[in-house]
C-alpha cells in the first residue's frame, strides 16, 4: 500500500490519519465517562482510563501537525479536519464533565470555553476569506498544555479529593477547582487576544483596499483627462 491515497480528492496520509484518530477517541472519552456500567474490577479505573485517553488524544493535536510539517503533507483535508478534531475533542469533554462532576464544572463554564473554540475557528475562518491568517498566540499554545492538565484534573477530582503519600498529599480537589477558573480566564483572555490580532489585520486589509481604490480612481480621472 503506498504511503497516501486519493479520496475524494483529498490526500489522506499520516498526519491524516493521526487527526482521524483522535476524532474517533471523542466517542471513546465520551463512552467511558458516561457509562455507569464500565468496570475493569480496579478502583477507579474509569478516571484513569478516560485521563490516558484524553492524553493520547491531546499530544496527537501537536503530532499530526509537526509531521505534516516534517514530511510536506499539508493537505486541504487535514486543514478540514485538524480544528474539527479539537473542537470535538474539547467540546465531548467539558459537556462529558458537566454530566460527570457538576459540582466542579457547571455548565456556564462549558459554554465559555467551547464558545472561545468556536469564536477563533469563526475568526480564523474569516481572515482565509480575506487572504490572511492568524497564527497561534503563546496565551494560545499555553491554554492547551493547561486545558490537558484541568481535564485530567477534573476527571480525577470524580473520584479522589486528594492522593496521600505518608506525611505528604496531593490535592486533586484545591488543584482542579483552581485550575477550571484559571482555565475559563485563560479561555477569555486568549479569545481576545485572537481577537484584537483579527481586527488589526482586517483593519490593514480596509486601509489596503481604500488606498488601492484611490489609486485606481485616479488613473482613471488621468486617462480621462488624456483623452479628452
Amino acid at each position: 500500500m503506498s504511503a497516501s491515497v486519493r479520496a475524494c480528492g483529498f490526500e489522506v496520509n499520516l498526519p491524516n490519519y493521526i487527526t482521524l484518530t483522535r476524532i474517533c477517541s471523542v466517542p471513546v472519552l465520551i463512552w467511558i465517562l458516561s457509562s455507569s456500567r464500565f468496570a475493569l474490577g480496579v478502583q477507579g479505573e474509569r478516571e484513569w482510563l478516560a485521563s490516558a485517553v484524553f492524553i493520547a488524544a491531546s499530544i496527537t493535536d501537536g503530532l499530526d501537525g509537526y509531521l505534516a510539517r516534517r514530511r510536506h503533507q499539508i493537505t486541504t483535508m487535514g486543514m478540514l479536519l485538524d480544528p474539527l478534531a479539537d473542537k470535538l475533542l474539547i467540546a465531548a469533554a467539558f459537556i462529558t464533565l458537566v454530566q460527570l462532576n457538576p459540582h466542579l464544572v457547571p455548565a456556564w463554564m462549558a459554554v465559555v470555553i467551547i464558545g472561545r473554540e468556536f469564536l477563533v475557528s469563526g475568526l480564523r475562518s474569516i481572515a482565509a476569506q480575506q487572504g490572511f491568517t492568524i497564527d497561534a498566540s503563546d496565551l494560545g499554545k499555553v491554554k492547551m498544555v493547561v486545558q490537558i492538565v484541568v481535564v485530567v484534573l477534573c476527571i480525577l477530582d470524580h473520584r479522589w479529593l486528594q492522593w496521600e503519600f505518608g506525611r505528604f498529599f496531593f490535592p486533586i480537589d484545591v488543584l482542579a477547582r483552581v485550575g477550571i477558573w484559571f482555565m475559563v480566564t485563560l479561555s477569555l483572555v486568549s479569545a481576545f487576544d485572537y481577537f484584537a490580532a483579527f481586527w488589526s489585520k482586517i483593519d490593514r486589509q480596509v486601509v489596503r483596499r481604500q488606498r488601492r481604490a484611490f489609486i485606481l480612481s485616479r488613473r482613471r480621472k488621468s486617462d480621462v483627462a488624456t483623452t479628452t
